[in-house]
């Protein structure tokens, strides 16, 4: 069936000279060209296995995000864990077929297949979104419930939670013409799962070295054997500083040598998980991103900060320490910001001009300011380089364009309605202003703000889907809608919050399920199966999320509250602790205090221009010269992204993550091309998983009983001085007083 569906795929119908193969390379060499329509997807194993992992994984990542050291389980491992459980399913279930409702279903319809598994791995990833590193709606509400002691009804709560995902999907549902069909949206990151089904589920001969398979289970063994030691022994792998051990009693040296707090110059890691803590997997994406990303980083390291810095002194930037992610005084002291706030936490305006201004470090405030410039050079560069053919799909013209194999084979399915998704997406949108009447003194944002922040999220996901799905690499605005609605309803954070989460976090969540969408056309998943399986995971996932996070707040006492828990407790909610600040700068103080006139960061608000004008030069030329391929491949967006995420990422995280991505998608690729097709995305996945397997294993068993090791290489960063000031006349606790 598979030979035949593969010949038929490569028939021309209409006379249209189509392109068999995919132009993408990576593509060509990884995902398979075949397909078997009559393989069962939505089985009774699918729907069990996938509900449970889907279940699973949202309760323990919401659970674990409260504690003091906070643990994302990811997708990996269930995708890894359920094999066994299908196979075995697989055996003993009976063959009989039951009748419901007219409906003939067998609970065993034939050996686990991949398709099921890539079914399971969909509703896994529902729980990772919602409760890993995106379930910022969550964090909105900790922070309304535990910060801001509101007394918030649980139908708003879940209507802030679903409304969220379900509007991203919406948009998800709306732009997959432009983002999954065509072939020049590639998703990089998806053919590590590609690679890892295939290695789990084909057979491979042995006569060839190792099969993938093998070489997935011994770089697994080997990745989970290796994490104990920058995981738990030996944690200064993660931040290996020499340069500070060479100079200890110099400032300079460690402000430039620290891993941790400082540029990172000489510093590096061995830990897989720093590695891809921020940009996720280097061997994942491609060279050219790599390389635009380095460029972005050495400029702004190397060159801007330390100008800054040291020459120019901007922004008072040596009464701070170089690099950090905290708030501070004119004093160079750590801001308080209870000294501001009312009882209802409103600004003290008085306080706060007594007080004094708050203060960011320099570096901190750069990667603001860039951040500026990646939103708008986003939209002009995606704009030119892709505007006309954006248009061109947008006026019917995708039945006229090029089929590779893949979407060849995916016309054997049928196809999801676009109403389908209209109907997610309005009722969505309906709710949420249903909500923003009925709630607006818990929710602060009005009805217009919420129009507001839905049209943000519709201007800017379809460019910032076309940079990650070609590049790997996602340009965040977080900074850009929390701006925005900071200058139009100041004093208002839980405003800000709910803001950003309909105007940004809407926006991540739809290209999460686009890149699974990506996944399903690759895997020949029929499209009605993907839309059930999301839809009814983000249900799932939604309500579970929170419930265990109502849960927690309710029994709990004093939850996330540091000055009234015992110094013992898990339960001080770092993270979350993050988005209470943010409310607070973005929020309460607002953007006009730092950003308008008379504000100390006025002059980063031209970056806004100089981001929108950048990518226009580089279109020009690409166009004077057209037989210079290289002028394409200059993206503006992925160069501001090499600064973007720091703090917290730190400049030693992303050039290790560099340096890897080098070695194995320049090098192993060009001159080891048959390696690196066999292996390097398998290699990718086996790191992931192994690393992720041991983390779990040594927070459940050691840390999470608080069984630590306390000796020279347990500290993660040995350079004290690196946090100090050097402005004249700056006392910290612990630094020399320069006269």
């Amino acid at each position: 069936m598979a030979t035949k569906t593969q010949t038929e795929s490569s028939e021309k119908p209409n006379g249209d000279s189509t392109e068999e193969r995919c132009p993408i390379e990576e593509v060509a060499l990884i995902v398979p060209e075949t397909d078997d329509p009559t393989m069962p997807v939505m089985t009774f194993r699918a729907w069990f296995l996938g509900l449970t992992s889907c279940t699973l994984l949202i309760f323990l990542n919401t659970f674990f995000t409260f504690r003091t050291q906070p643990l994302t389980i990811s997708a990996i491992l269930m995708q890894i864990a359920v094999l066994p459980i299908g196979k075995f399913m697989a055996r003993i279930l009976p063959n009989k077929e039951f009748q419901v409702l007219g409906w003939r279903f067998s609970l065993n319809p034939g050996p686990f297949n991949i398709k099921e598994h890539v079914i399971i791995t969909i509703f896994a990833n529902c729980g990772v979104s919602f409760g890993g590193g995106d379930a910022y709606s969550i964090g909105a509400i900790t922070v309304m419930k535990a910060y801001y002691k509101q007394s918030l009804n649980f139908l708003c709560g879940l209507l802030i939670v679903l409304t969220t995902q379900i509007l991203g999907y919406g948009w998800a549902g709306m732009l997959r013409r432009y983002l999954v069909d065509p072939v020049e949206m590639w998703w990089p990151s998806n053919l590590a799962q590609v690679s890892l089904f295939r290695a789990l589920h084909e057979k491979e001969s042995k006569s060839k070295g190792l099969t993938r398979m093998q070489f997935f289970l011994i770089a697994l063994a080997a990745s989970f054997a290796y994490y104990t030691l920058p995981g738990y022994l030996f944690p200064i792998l993660t931040f290996f500083s020499w340069v500070c051990w060479a100079w200890p009693h110099s400032i300079t040296a460690q402000q430039i040598g620290s891993g941790y707090h400082g540029l990172g110059i000489g510093a590096f890691t061995l830990d897989w998980a720093g590695i891809s803590a921020y940009h996720g997997s280097p061997l994942v994406t491609p060279w050219t991103s790599i390389l635009n990303v380095g460029i972005g980083f050495v400029m702004f390291i190397y060159i801007i900060v330390p100008l800054c810095y040291w020459k120019f002194d901007t922004f008072d930037a040596r009464k701070f320490p170089i690099f950090s992610n905290q708030l501070f005084s004119s004093s160079g002291h750590k801001y308080d910001t209870t000294k501001i706030l009312t009882p209802q936490y409103d600004l003290n305006i008085p306080a706060y001009n007594s007080y004094g201004k708050l203060y960011l470090s320099p570096l901190f405030a750069l990667s603001i300011g860039s951040g500026f410039a990646r939103f708008t050079s986003t939209l002009t560069h995606v704009a030119l380089f892709h505007g006309s053919a954006i248009l061109e799909q947008s006026r019917s013209a995708m039945k006229n364009m090029k089929l590779d194999v893949h979407a060849r084979l995916m016309k054997s399915y049928k196809q999801v309605p676009q109403w389908w998704f209209y109907v997610l997406l309005l009722g969505s949108i309906g709710l949420s202003l249903l909500m923003s009447f009925v709630w607006k003194d818990e929710v602060q944002l009005q009805w217009w703000g919420m129009l507001f922040a839905f049209a943000l999220a519709w201007i800017v996901t379809l460019p910032i889907g076309v940079i990650q799905a070609t590049t790997n690499q996602q340009p965040g605005y977080d900074i850009i809608a929390q701006f925005m609605i900071g200058y139009v309803l100041p004093g208002k954070p839980i405003a800000n919050l709910l803001f950003k989460i309909y105007g940004r976090i809407s926006t991540i969540h739809a290209l999460s399920f686009l890149s699974d969408l990506k996944l399903g056309h690759y895997m020949k998943i029929p499209p009605r199966c993907m839309y059930t399986a999301q839809l009814v995971g983000t249900l799932v996932s939604g309500v579970v999320n929170l419930g265990v996070a109502w849960w927690m707040l309710e029994s709990v006492e004093n939850i996330c509250d540091v000055e009234s828990l015992h110094p013992d407790s898990q339960w001080t909610c770092p993270k979350y602790r993050v988005t209470f600040d943010a409310s607070v700068i973005w929020g309460l103080i607002g953007p006009r205090r730092l950003f308008g006139p008379g504000g100390m960061y006025r002059n980063l608000v031209w970056l806004f221009l100089v981001g929108a004008v950048l990518p226009v030069p580089v279109w020009v030329l690409s166009k004077v010269f057209p037989e210079k391929k290289w002028i394409p491949l200059i993206n503006i967006p992925v160069i501001s992204y090499g600064f973007a995420g720091m703090p917290p990422a730190t400049p030693t995280n992303i050039a290790s993550w560099l340096i890897t991505g080098m070695i194995f998608n320049y090098f192993v690729f060009r001159y080891h091309k048959r390696w690196w097709q066999k292996y390097n995305y398998v290699l990718s996945a086996a790191l992931d998983a192994g690393t992720a397997f041991m983390g779990v294993l040594l927070f459940f068993a050691l840390q999470n009983n608080d069984i630590n090791l306390k000796w020279w290489g347990t500290h993660v960063d040995h350079c004290p001085l690196a946090t100090c000031p050097t402005a004249p006349g700056i006392a910290v606790e612990g630094c020399p007083v320069f006269k």
